[in-house]
């Protein structure tokens, strides 16, 4: 038999490492489709529906359900109710600040469903009436806070007592336009919820006509012990034409309520100078629950 030319030996050997090397891309790709089948998804909570026949409109709600909750079993829950509340939102990272001040080792708050409200157009839910005509002709839609409040009465708080497993207790969560309507459930509304989270409140809205509101419905029909922390940055200016300060204003929200004669009704005030508008939520929410469920100190 003839020797094999050097030229054929190298196409050989050219060959060979080819056949290599795709046989172990093949098997890299078999292996990663592996990993790639093992995966599964993250589920941090539950998404529900609820037609509304108030707003005329389906309204998303994502829902975390506490460690342990079991719908066959009789332990409830209190219930937290977040304005902001759409996945992209406010809902996982406070549903994070819940989750890790339930920790054992921790253990500073009760286990709590929260409902988080998804957005559909927030100026027109968050907002009341204004005489301003400029703000509205830049946003045509608002002033109808009346009928989200009303949803939230009449249709939504029934709709997660039917079907979640819930004690009384409910608190309410808001930053901004979701603060400032809030305040407006604190004022005229207050017992639909027993502790609230207000933070950076707009009162700068309606030229800060909130203000105005009268303490009569907190100092005479409250009869429930609530609980009200409200926070506020180093955020400035705010976006109106005659100047206000968003500090300012919320000091004077603050004086408002300390003047109410309520043994039910405790304010708690939080001034954040190292948080902004932006940037206040996760550290006014974390403080709040440090703030509302305070520890007790054993006796000795």
């Amino acid at each position: 038999m003839k020797q094999l030319s050097k030229h054929s030996t190298f196409i050989i050997a050219l060959i060979i490492i080819a056949i290599a090397f795709f046989a172990n891309s093949a098997f890299a790709q078999t292996k990663k489709a592996k990993v790639a089948d093992s995966t599964k998804p993250f589920v941090l909570g539950v998404i529900d529906q609820l037609q509304s026949t108030i707003l005329g409109e389906k309204r998303i709600l994502n829902i975390y359900l506490p460690e342990g909750y079991n719908k066959n079993d009789t332990t409830k829950y209190p219930v937290v109710y977040l304005l902001d509340g759409s996945a992209d939102e406010d809902f996982i990272h406070v549903v994070g600040l819940f989750q890790f001040n339930n920790f054992p080792w921790i253990n500073r708050v009760p286990k709590s469903i929260i409902v988080g409200i998804a957005n559909v157009d927030r100026r027109r839910d968050f907002t009341y009436p204004t005489h301003i005509e400029s703000d509205n002709k830049k946003y045509p839609t608002v002033g109808h806070s009346d009928k989200f409040i009303a949803f939230l009465e009449k249709e939504l708080q029934p709709f997660i007592e039917r079907k979640y497993k819930t004690t009384d207790s409910k608190m309410l969560i808001g930053q901004s336009l979701a603060g400032l309507v809030a305040t407006e459930i604190l004022l005229k509304k207050p017992m639909l919820f027993n502790k609230y989270i207000i933070m950076s409140p707009s009162i700068w809205w309606d030229n800060g006509s909130m203000l105005n509101v009268p303490n009569t419905t907190l100092k005479d029909s409250l009869t429930l012990k609530t609980d009200v922390y409200i926070g506020v940055g180093k955020e400035g200016l705010t976006p109106t034409e005659a100047p206000r300060v968003m500090e300012v204003d919320v000091n004077l929200l603050v004086e408002k309520l300390h003047k109410v004669r309520n043994k039910n009704l405790k304010i708690n005030f939080d001034y954040l100078p190292q948080e902004d508008h932006a940037t206040i939520t996760h550290q006014a929410v974390f403080n709040a629950l440090r703030i509302l469920y305070p520890v007790e100190k054993e006796k000795n």
